[in-house]
């Protein structure tokens, strides 16, 4: 009777005491040091790593000349797709001007494909965009524009529109007023 002995790299990481557990790659943000956006994107792909830098060109003029210049979307900021793994992250964090994965203890929080996809079509279609404050569904909002401008409320979804709830707390009731077009910012 004869075995042969074979390894095979799966993919896999053993998990103690169960098995083998699939270590699926995630998409995750990278703190940097400012204006390093792009060595530090070059340094991780030169490492064999995936990552995706949102650069956005935009005509910047001086005095005596007009220039295109690409800078990053986000700034200060790298996405790199890697497995979940403390020598993955050491890896990431070995970087020159890399200051951490963003996320709780700087362990770094997944990010779904989908919006990383999202990005990825909206810069390559090239279509138009503005940045605008970061807003949560159930937070805190001030109307910034229009008849509505100075009211706050509770951002809400209804069927993928944005309502704006308004509560008068002393009497325990609320009212609901949609709000596309409006222009709104956190409080």
């Amino acid at each position: 009777m004869s075995t042969v002995n074979q390894t095979w790299d799966s993919g896999l990481a053993p998990v103690s005491g169960v098995g083998v557990q699939p270590v699926a790659p995630n998409w995750y943000a990278v703190h940097t040091r400012a204006r390093h956006e792009k060595v530090v994107a070059q340094r991780l792909q030169e490492g064999g790593l995936i990552t995706f830098l949102p650069l956005v060109t935009e005509i910047r003029r001086w005095s005596d000349r007009k220039k295109s210049v690409e800078f990053p979307l986000f700034g200060c900021y790298v996405f790199v797709r890697l497995a979940p793994t403390s020598e993955e992250r050491l890896r990431v964090l070995k970087i020159d001007s890399v200051l951490n994965f963003v996320g709780i203890r700087g362990q770094g929080t997944p990010i779904p494909d989908l919006q990383i996809d999202a990005v990825r079509t909206l810069i390559e279609e090239r279509l138009p965009w503005s940045t605008h404050p970061f807003l949560k569904i159930g937070q805190r909002v001030r109307i910034r524009s229009g008849a509505l401008n100075g009211m706050e409320g509770v951002l809400v979804s209804r069927n993928g529109d944005r309502t704006l709830v308004l509560s008068v707390d002393a009497i325990q009731r609320s009212l609901a007023v949609r709000i596309e077009g409006y222009d709104v910012e956190p409080l």
